[in-house]
């Protein structure tokens, strides 16, 4: 009688032993899957890095704060860069307070409205592109812009356009 229980008692841990090991390959089989998976996403997610990289070296390439040359330029004159930025962008942005037709924009607006300098990017130590709008009309602007001996900024446009209504 004795024997036979530890025979039925080693059956079944044989029995428990073999559906452990199945169950335990079975779930380390779904678990490296699923990493070959994430190695796949991570294959994809890490060109497209790759891809967003060269296209924002592409769109900073015409950017003042890329331009060595320019930098140059201005540390030259005694500038900071890093101060100068902001101060050209807001003495641009304060011409939007001006009663009346803004001092830049070549164009009318509309009924009630306001033509006013939304973005402005600085290309180099002498150009600036801006985009413009009233709310219903848009359009955008190249300037020129230059720092005088005595520290004041003037702004020329050079080219103009209008989007037209569709």
């Amino acid at each position: 009688m004795k024997q036979k229980i530890f025979m039925y008692l080693f059956v079944f841990s044989i029995l428990l032993v073999l559906f452990q090991y199945v169950n335990s390959k079975r779930v380390f089989e779904q678990m490296d899957h699923k990493l070959d998976g994430y190695k796949g996403q991570l294959e994809r997610y890490k060109d497209s890095v790759a891809v967003m990289q060269d296209e924002i070296l592409d769109v900073s390439h015409f950017n003042l704060e890329r331009n060595e040359d320019a930098i140059t330029y201005f540390e030259n004159r005694g500038y900071k860069v890093s101060e100068l930025i902001p101060l050209i962008k807001d003495e641009l942005y304060k011409l939007n307070e001006v009663k009346g037709q803004h001092p830049i924009i070549p164009y009318a607006s509309g009924e009630g409205r306001r033509m006013m300098i939304n973005t402005v990017k600085l290309l180099n130590h002498k150009w600036i592109i801006a985009d413009f709008s009233d709310g219903q009309y848009w359009g955008e602007l190249f300037l020129k812009y230059e720092l005088t001996e005595d520290n004041q900024l003037k702004f020329n446009l050079v080219e103009s356009f209008l989007y037209p209504l569709n």
